[in-house]
């Protein structure tokens, strides 16, 4: 099955050359000069199969990983493809820290310990039992940790794109992380980021000046498996949630059962989890 087949981009039953389709606005377009529209810049099934793979088999990875060494040619492509991430008026704020030292990855754990203890606090019930036993991070276990991030100041005072959406730098260090981790699961790394620090400690550990934003540290290594579901979903915190509840049409909160497009949403979702399922069971 072709990747526009599992993402429903494409129609499943091709129309006869040169017959128009009647879009949904009502206009006619041919099939063939639309073909040729959709083809000229787009990646070989091959390559948006491999896309759209390591996209719905990603995982935040914390207790599989291995020993192995990663490679110093494997690091610098994942990281060169978080350097390529999108950036707010190109300002490109990110810096990566890339941890190595046993020492400084037991400061890094102290400082996750601590502040693991206080979250825990936070939940009741049986969701702080939960919390308790989930693993959360893999920071001595994985052979590389990488802290990215955010330099607010890198352009100046005013940045085109953040003259008035003043988070959008932070968002910019984000698209970053997804880079590498997208660009790490297809080199067969793991990734798990990790959140539960206080930031002053975070910024300890790694020498971080105050006025730089840590954004994520991320474990990385070979991993031994990953799951075909999210670990927190596996486990019951939180299911997956439909995405067809999550999508409006041109106002917020206005659904509308009727667009096609929400009957390709139900099915592109439930291709995911079978593309996730699929990568799981080659992996064996």
């Amino acid at each position: 099955m072709n990747p526009s087949q599992k993402t429903g981009l494409k129609n499943k039953q091709a129309a006869r050359p040169g017959s128009p389709i009647i879009l949904m606005q009502g206009e006619y377009m041919n099939t063939a000069q639309t073909q040729a529209t959709q083809d000229i810049h787009a990646f070989t099934e091959q390559a948006r199969d491999a896309i759209y793979q390591a996209i719905f088999s990603r995982r935040d990875v914390r207790g599989q990983f291995l020993p192995t060494p990663v490679p110093d040619a494997v690091l610098s492509r994942i990281l060169t493809a978080a350097h390529y991430a999108p950036s707010v008026g190109f300002m490109q704020p990110w810096n990566f820290v890339v941890v190595q030292s046993a020492a400084v990855k037991r400061r890094l754990h102290d400082a996750f310990a601590l502040a693991h203890a206080e979250a825990a606090d936070m939940f009741d019930g049986e969701k702080r039992s939960t919390y308790q036993r989930l693993k959360l991070e893999g920071i001595l276990e994985s052979p590389i940790g990488i802290c990215i991030t955010c330099d607010r100041e890198r352009t100046g005072p005013v940045v085109i794109g953040r003259t008035h959406m003043k988070t959008m730098d932070l968002y910019s260090s984000v698209c970053a992380v997804q880079n590498l981790w997208l660009a790490a699961r297809a080199e067969g790394l793991g990734v798990g980021w990790v959140s539960i620090f206080n930031q002053s400690a975070l910024q300890d550990a790694l020498a971080i000046p105050k006025r730089i934003t840590p954004i994520a540290y991320l474990c990385v290594g070979y991993v031994s498996h990953f799951y075909a579901k999210p670990e927190l979903e596996s486990a019951g915190w939180l299911p997956r949630l439909p995405i067809e509840e999550l999508v409006y049409f041109d106002q917020w909160g206005r659904h509308d059962e009727q667009q096609a497009l929400i009957g390709h949403l139900r099915r592109d979702q439930a291709e995911a989890q079978k593309t996730a399922n699929l990568a799981l069971m080659q992996s064996r």
